[in-house]
This record gives structure tokens, C-alpha cells and sequence, in this order.
């Protein structure tokens, strides 16, 4: 089969197909698709489209459509997302769950980072390229249903990340005046207000998202100084710090965490990007992902690191008391008044965390296939919120649990989901290759796509992988055990990657030699 089809030319300078022919009505003009498709309810979608609402879901943006103006938030929107609150726990965890000293937490969180950086940059260098959403490209390397099975997993993923996100708001908001604000009506606030951008859409979230980081960022090197003047003490955690194979084992599974905590955006860059021109330099893309990631999330998960190496009492007891939420609200109690009002803006500031999270479980969900994709985008985002939201009053006691667990188990999935991808890009879609290029036309005929045998069977090892070289509270893979200490190593990105890496090859090869696509 050939690479591209039949009505439309390849540019092989890109490696993709190009479209010469008129598109479907719901790539050109999906809001007329839906009014049409909705009879009675038509006239009131069309007010909500016309409104500004997007109508947009995961339908592919026709080159005509693309825009430039979005060029440079692919720096600032992720630096507007990282520069939140909710990267701070992620920093606390390498001295609170594993004992390291602040040297080595920061080693660990600047090196697994930079790993989990160039991954997530490489998956949002596809959404100019194609068009297309995230999960959308996931059907050129796995089939149809391989993409079905990547979105369930990402829905989970983008809920599980709101979910610690809404905790973690609410329950600074409500620390700002204990027992004035009940926790659960500080996470209603935090979802309702990451809703709002997100039923809207891409342009408002890209507005907010474009500015959100300033302010913030400005309380953070608050947080900075003031955590300084309090007295960070690097050798705080020495004494309890394990040494020779427990000390890697340690790192290790921190890592992971830090790992995770980038390659979470790796199944939704390209969500935020795919309205850019097709001819936007990849390379440029991939600069400005790579830093607006790596920068904030390192900066931020250090001060976390840094915050918890505080000795005094009354900050000790803070954070036992309210975990990460009160241990930031001790550091600001100096400044009386003014540092309560610095504590809502960063309660808020999740909000900005939290919108990718919302608007892209609602792509996932209408890429789970053809009948989801139906439905309007805005009303999964809607559900979304409502999961989210339920999900976080239940869970709001066990917030530093979830996360920890949830970041780890997180990392693995990404790991392969990345690796495939990337294999199918350079190996198999490269100009030159067995397939030359993406035939963007068949982003929703499952006949003309993968049969995705290739890429679930690479899934699967790599879920044998992460069995064998995890190391969670509730079970140690063998590897595991035998990397590490007592509690074993956590090796499970590094095995689920590598694991994917060896057996994808091949068996797209073969897939390729008996299909043809």
C-alpha cells in the first residue's frame, strides 16, 4: 500500500502526506457537522459555536486552517502549567517517602527530568507536522484499536493528575483560615474554574495559559526567599539517608516519580500545537517544549526538595500536619495578611495545572473511536470535571498516597507510549522508509490505518517490563528486588521502554511485509 493516498501528494521533504483534494466536512467544518447531526438541539449549538465555544474535537485542522499566533506557547503554556503549586509535593517526596539528602534529590530531579523532557518535546514536535491530536497519532503506529487502548489509559491519566490537583488546591484555599472554608468547597472552586477555559476551548485556554505563569512565578521566588531565610538545611536528611544499593534503589524510584512527572504531558502535547502551520521547524518546537518543561518543573520540584529540609519545629509540625498545603502556608506566615493573600493566588494558581488535564480527557475520551467522537468535545470535558471533582472530595485524605503512587505507576505506560511512537516516526515513517510518510487522510478509516497488532504486542512487553521491574507498596517486581535494597529498585520506565524498544521493530516489520500499511 502506498504511503499516501490515492487522491492526494506526498511532500517527501516532510515525510507526510499532503492533502490535494477537498477534506471531510467534519475536518473543514466540524461546527456545520454537528449542528446538522443534533437536529432539534442544532440551533442551540450553533449559538454556543457562535459564541466562541469550539466546536473543534479531534477531527484533523486542515493546513488552511493553521495559525501562527500560538508559536511561542509552546514555552509559556507549559511554563504556566509547571509553575504551579502542584509541583511542589512532587519535590517533596525524594526526602518524605525515600530519605535523600537535598544534593542528591536535585541531581535526581535535574538528570530523570531532562530524560522525561526531550520525550514530552518529541511527542509535541507531531501536532504541526500532522494536524492531528495526540492520542489521534497514536492509530499510525498502533491500529486503531491500539489507539483506543492508549486513550483509555491517558483518560486515566488526566483524571488521576486533576484529581491530586484539586486536592492540593482546595486544600491550601482552605488553609488559609482553618475552618472557614470546608476542604470539599475548596475543590469544587478548583474544578469549576479549570472547567470554565476548557468548555470554551483551545484559543481561551492558550490566552490564559500564555499569561497565568507571571504572578506566580513571582510568589514562587517569594517561597525561595523566604524558605532561605528560615534556613534550608542541605545535610537535614544525612542521618537517615541509606547508603551503597538502597541509596540507588532510593534514586531510582524517585526518579521514576520525577520521570513521570514530565512524560504525563507526553500523551497531550500535541493537543496544544496542532493549529501551527505544517511547515513550523520541528527543532523549534521541540527547544521551546523542552525548556518551557524542563526549567519550571525542575525549578519548582527543587524548591519542594529544598522547603522540607527546614528544621524548625513549627514548620516540621506544618507539614506533618497539612502536608505540602500547610507547609507552604507556614513559610508564608511571616508576612501575616499579605502572605495569606499570596496563599490563595497559589491555591488558584492549580488552576492552570489543571485545564490541560480537563480539556485533554475530553479529546481522550472522544478518541476512544467514531461513536465517542460524535458526541461534542465540550460535554466529555464536562464529564470530565464531574469525575474529577467527585473523585477528588472522596479522596481528599490521602493526597500525598495518591500521588506518590500515581506518578510511579504513570511513568510506565508513557515510557513505551513515547517509545513506539518515536520508532514509528524514524524507523517506519521517515523519508526513505518502508512507509515514507503519514497518509493524514486516514487518521479515522480503520481500514487504511496499522492493524495495530505491532504496536499493542510492544505495549504489552512493555507492560511485561514494568511488572518485573516495579517496585510500588503493594508489590515488587523480581528485577526490582534484585536492584535494590529491602524495598527494591523501581526500574519500571527504564524495562517498559526498553522492553518496547527491542520487540516493536520487528513485529511493525512484519505487520508491514504481510499488510502493506
Amino acid at each position: 500500500m502506498s504511503a499516501h493516498s490515492s487522491n492526494g501528494s506526498h511532500d517527501r521533504e516532510k515525510g507526510l502526506a499532503v492533502q490535494d483534494s477537498t477534506v471531510t466536512t467534519a475536518d473543514d467544518a466540524p461546527e456545520d457537522a454537528l449542528v446538522k447531526r443534533y437536529g432539534r438541539l442544532g440551533p442551540l449549538l450553533a449559538r454556543l459555536f457562535a459564541s466562541g465555544v469550539e466546536a473543534r474535537g479531534v477531527e484533523r485542522v486542515p493546513e488552511d486552517q493553521r495559525e501562527k499566533k500560538n508559536m511561542w506557547n509552546n514555552l509559556l503554556m507549559w511554563w504556566s502549567v509547571n509553575t504551579v503549586l502542584t509541583t511542589i509535593p512532587i519535590g517533596t517526596l525524594g526526602q518524605a517517602f525515600f530519605a535523600l539528602t537535598l544534593p542528591h534529590a536535585i541531581a535526581t530531579i535535574l538528570c530523570f527530568g531532562a530524560l522525561g523532557g526531550v520525550a514530552t518535546a518529541f511527542i509535541s514536535t507531531l501536532g504541526p507536522q500532522t494536524g492531528l491530536r495526540t492520542m489521534i497519532i497514536t492509530r499510525f503506529s498502533s491500529g486503531y484499536v491500539g489507539g483506543t487502548i492508549y486513550s483509555i489509559l491517558n483518560i486515566l491519566t488526566q483524571l488521576g493528575f486533576s484529581v491530586t490537583a484539586v486536592i492540593l488546591g482546595g486544600q491550601t484555599l482552605a488553609s488559609v483560615n482553618p475552618g472557614t472554608l470546608p476542604l470539599v468547597v475548596g475543590i469544587i472552586i478548583i474544578g469549576i474554574l479549570s472547567l470554565i477555559p476548557c468548555f470554551v476551548g483551545y484559543h481561551l485556554v492558550h490566552y490564559y495559559e500564555r499569561y497565568a505563569w507571571i504572578a506566580i512565578f513571582v510568589i514562587i521566588m517569594f517561597l525561595w526567599g523566604l524558605g532561605g531565610h528560615a534556613g534550608f538545611d542541605i545535610g537535614a536528611q544525612r542521618p537517615l539517608e541509606d547508603s551503597g544499593r538502597a541509596l540507588s534503589a532510593d534514586i531510582l524510584s524517585f526518579g521514576g516519580i520525577v520521570f513521570g512527572s514530565f512524560t504525563g504531558w507526553a500523551p497531550i502535547a500535541a493537543d496544544y500545537n496542532c493549529r501551527l502551520p505544517a511547515d513550523t521547524p520541528s527543532s523549534k518546537v521541540f527547544v521551546l517544549t523542552f525548556f518551557g518543561l524542563w526549567i519550571p518543573i525542575c525549578f519548582v520540584e527543587i524548591l519542594g526538595a529544598a522547603l522540607v529540609t527546614i528544621s524548625d519545629p513549627a514548620y516540621v509540625q506544618a507539614f506533618a500536619d497539612g502536608s505540602t498545603g500547610g507547609l507552604v502556608a507556614q513559610v508564608l506566615a511571616p508576612w501575616g495578611g499579605f502572605g495569606k493573600f499570596l496563599l490563595v493566588l497559589l491555591g488558584l494558581s492549580v488552576v492552570a495545572n489543571n485545564i490541560p488535564n480537563t480539556y485533554s480527557a475530553g479529546l481522550a475520551m472522544q478518541s476512544l473511536g467514531r461513536p465517542f467522537a460524535l458526541v461534542p468535545r465540550f460535554f466529555w470535558t464536562l464529564l470530565a470535571f464531574v469525575i474529577y471533582t467527585v473523585a477528588g472530595v472522596a479522596g481528599r485524605a490521602h493526597f500525598s498516597e495518591i500521588l506518590s503512587n500515581f506518578l510511579s505507576i504513570l511513568s510506565y505506560w508513557t515510557a513505551f507510549f513515547v517509545v513506539v511512537v518515536a520508532e514509528e516516526h524514524f524507523l517506519f515513517r521517515r523519508v526513505g522508509g518502508p512507509l515514507g510518510g503519514y497518509n493524514l487522510d486516514d487518521w479515522d478509516r480503520p481500514g487504511r490505518l496499522p492493524t495495530g497488532i505491532a504496536g499493542v504486542l510492544a505495549g504489552c512487553f512493555g507492560v511485561a517490563g514494568a511488572v518485573v521491574g516495579m517496585s510500588e507498596v503493594w508489590y515488587t517486581g523480581p528485577v526490582a528486588k534484585d536492584a535494590g535494597a529491602e524495598f527494591g529498585a523501581d526500574l519500571g520506565f527504564e524495562l517498559a521502554a526498553a522492553f518496547a524498544a527491542v520487540t516493536y521493530p520487528p513485529l511493525r516489520w512484519l505487520e508491514i511485509r504481510l499488510t502493506g500499511r
